[in-house]
């Protein structure tokens, strides 16, 4: 019996749909395999911090004091005295460098409040307005969707190219049984008390400064990104500062004018006010731990009291009453 050529172009139809669903179901399991089995695998490390973090911010309804920036906050902030100075709760949101200031920034638009305060600390002003390390970064969000929201729509493309990469990685230490452990140190995640602080104590010296200390670098695009976010939040009536850094103090540090400049040119282009003098924020070279931007235990508590103290200068400010005037 001949079959007819509708038949045929039917049953080539049903083929062809059958094949298209048995695409789409493994499709389906490979992502459940990928997103449910073999992620996540960093949670016990330094990055993973961020999801208590971002549990913590998201979690205060009222006023709070934010910090935003990279390590050097993690390991060089005492958050505890800093909320006790100012009666408001504070969040450390401090986090590795290498994922970009914009993707720090972005934790400024988790949960603003009336009359909260978001302090900016970076070590640069100077970048492309994208994640730095994607791979670094997916080991970070992993299949945490709510961490997903700190990714640019730029991020995306860039981001997807360097997921085989994690995935590699991740499927490595699946097969070994090496994943979401705890590495102890530091670099732990459970090194990090509840306001986001490295709490370990700190008290020798590990590092040696062995290249020069230059002032932070500032371009248009960190510029212009960070003018935007302080009038976001200024019209939900919260406040983004700009405070110091860690500065190493010894030899191989530019002269102080060097710095000075750098904070004037912040000061004369940032809308939002810049509360501190780089200069009050140099160290000697002892009071660094690990890294040119980590503190010690003493260097953390002397960095915490200079920016209560500038802190204190600017709710002396007309601006302060305003932004807590109901």
């Amino acid at each position: 019996m001949v079959m007819s050529r509708h038949s045929l172009s039917t049953s080539n139809f049903k083929r062809k749909v059958i094949f298209g669903f048995k695409v789409i179901f493994m499709f389906a399991i490979v992502c459940v395999f990928c997103f449910y089995i073999v992620m996540p695998q960093y949670s016990g490390g330094y990055d993973a911090s961020l999801i208590d973090k971002m549990e913590r911010l998201k979690s205060i309804t009222g006023p709070k004091i934010v910090l935003i920036g990279n390590s050097n906050l993690s390991f060089g902030v005492d958050s505890e005295e800093l909320e006790q100075a100012f009666h408001l709760p504070v969040v450390n949101m401090g986090l590795h460098g290498a994922l970009g200031n914009a993707f720090h920034e972005k934790m400024a638009k988790v949960n603003v409040c009336k009359g909260d305060i978001y302090i900016i600390c970076h070590t640069s002003f100077s970048d492309k307005g994208t994640v730095e390390d994607r791979v670094l970064a997916w080991s970070t969000i992993e299949n945490h969707l709510g961490l997903w929201r700190l990714l640019s729509f730029s991020d995306i493309l860039p981001m997807a190219k360097e997921y085989p990469a994690y995935l590699k990685k991740c499927l490595e230490l699946y097969i070994s049984g090496n994943g979401n452990q705890l590495p102890g140190g530091c670099y732990s995640r459970d090194a990090f008390n509840i306001y986001g602080d490295i709490s370990l104590e700190r008290e020798e010296c590990l590092y040696t400064f062995e290249s020069p200390i230059t002032p932070p670098e500032i371009n248009d695009t960190a510029i212009n990104r960070i003018n935007k976010l302080d009038a976001w939040m200024s019209e939900r009536g919260a406040l983004l500062l700009v405070a110091g850094y860690p500065i190493g103090k010894g030899d191989l540090t530019l002269p102080e004018d060097a710095f000075v400049n750098a904070q004037k040119e912040l000061s004369e282009r940032l809308s939002c006010p810049v509360i501190s003098d780089y200069r009050d924020y140099m160290f000697d070279y002892r009071l660094f731990y690990n890294t040119d931007l980590h503190l010690t235990t003493e260097g953390a508590e002397l960095r915490t009291k200079q920016l209560i103290e500038d802190l204190h200068k600017w709710m002396k400010s007309t601006h302060k009453k305003e932004l807590f005037r109901d």
